[in-house]
């Protein structure tokens, strides 16, 4: 049988581990293959070609092959175009890594996804401080809406009934978009849900969606993070904890 050859496929390293003495798994997002594993043999070595390439955060072409789980790196090149992100907005840059990571299932290809991450990753490198936040928020909207995860905002999830502008609605894990009840938490107007619907299907999604977050970014972090919560199994991401307690220093 023959084996399959996948060349210059754009990617993104997630994550990586050690295989062996010399060698790495790497978790990477593929655009046209989604979420694969790859076992990039002798990468540890001084004198390997994947050495100085095989970096998060870092726009990459690859080529693999095999069939099995996890296939084989065959060569990779980088891309160019930015820097690696420092401080907070690589902190940042490894929580978006962890979110792909938990919430992405292998060999489920996402091109829009991909092109809005690569997106992300070149705001974080840019350092704009004032854009971190709300890129970050654009980015957790149209994941969850990409894998199903996120209801319609244009009316209430359980009713159907449709979003009063003045009044107040919640997004719960288990409930979708309601009324706001006194035990919810947060929330954001009907016409502000309203208006983040319309974004999403724009055809410019990435840009218009960033314009939309920026008006309502500190309302909109806790009613996205509980949802992220919850489908990440409920506890804590990692990443998201370590800038917490570096925040706390």
């Amino acid at each position: 049988m023959a084996t399959k050859r996948i060349s210059d496929e754009p990617a993104y390293v997630l994550h990586r581990y050690d295989w062996s003495e010399t060698s790495l798994i790497l978790e990477v997002f593929t655009r046209h293959h989604g979420r694969i594993a790859l076992v990039a043999k002798g990468a540890k070595r001084p004198s390997s070609s994947f050495r100085p390439v095989l970096l998060p955060l870092q726009p990459l072409q690859l080529s693999y092959g095999g069939e099995a789980e996890i296939r084989t790196l065959k060569g990779a090149e980088w891309m160019g175009g930015h820097v690696m992100p420092t401080g907070e907005s690589l902190l940042s840059g490894y929580y978006l890594n962890e979110l792909l990571l938990q919430l992405l299932a292998r060999d489920d290809p996402h091109p829009a996804l991909f092109d809005v991450y690569a997106n992300v990753v070149r705001v974080l490198a840019s350092e704009h401080d004032e854009v971190l936040q709300t890129a970050l928020r654009t980015f957790e909207l149209l994941l969850l809406r990409e894998i199903g995860l996120l209801p319609r905002l244009d009316h209430q999830t359980l009713t159907l009934a449709p979003l009063e502008a003045d009044r107040f609605y919640s997004l719960v894990p288990e409930g979708g978009l309601r009324a706001r009840s006194e035990g919810d938490r947060g929330g954001l107007s009907g016409a502000q849900w309203l208006s983040l619907q319309r974004t999403l299907e724009s055809g410019t999604p990435f840009t218009d969606t960033l314009r939309a977050c920026a008006a309502v970014m500190n309302e909109l972090k806790p009613q996205l993070r509980t949802l992220l919560q919850y489908h990440c199994g409920g506890g804590t991401l990692r990443t998201r904890q370590l800038m917490v307690d570096l925040q706390s220093l």
